[in-house]
C-alpha cells in the first residue's frame, strides 16, 4: 500500500513539473496558423479548431464507454452473488 502511494505521489508531481511544457503546441499547427492569420485568411484556424475537438472528444468516450461497461458488469457480477446468497439462505433455513 505504501509503494502505491508513493508511485501515485510521484506521478502527480511529474505531472506538476511537467505542466509547464504541455502549455506549448505543435510547432507545425502554431507556424500554418500564423501564416494563414497574416494573409487575413482564418480557414485553416477553423480546422484547426475542429481537428482539436475531433482528438480531444475521442479519449473521454473511451473511458466513458469502458467505465460504463464496467459498471455493467459488476452489477450483474452482484446480483448473481445477491442470487447466490438467497439460494443458500433457502438451503439453510429449508
Amino acid at each position: 500500500m505504501k509503494k502505491c502511494k508513493s508511485l501515485f505521489v510521484a506521478i502527480i508531481l511529474l505531472l506538476i513539473v511537467g505542466a509547464e511544457s504541455a502549455i506549448a503546441q505543435c510547432a507545425m499547427c502554431k507556424g500554418a496558423v500564423e501564416t494563414n492569420m497574416s494573409t487575413g485568411r482564418n480557414v485553416i484556424g477553423n480546422g484547426i479548431n475542429a481537428g482539436i475537438a475531433y482528438l480531444f472528444i475521442f479519449p473521454y468516450l473511451t473511458v466513458g464507454v469502458i467505465a460504463y461497461l464496467w459498471y455493467r458488469s459488476s452489477r450483474k457480477e452482484m446480483a448473481q452473488r445477491v442470487a447466490l446468497r438467497e439460494q443458500l439462505r433457502n438451503a439453510l433455513n429449508g
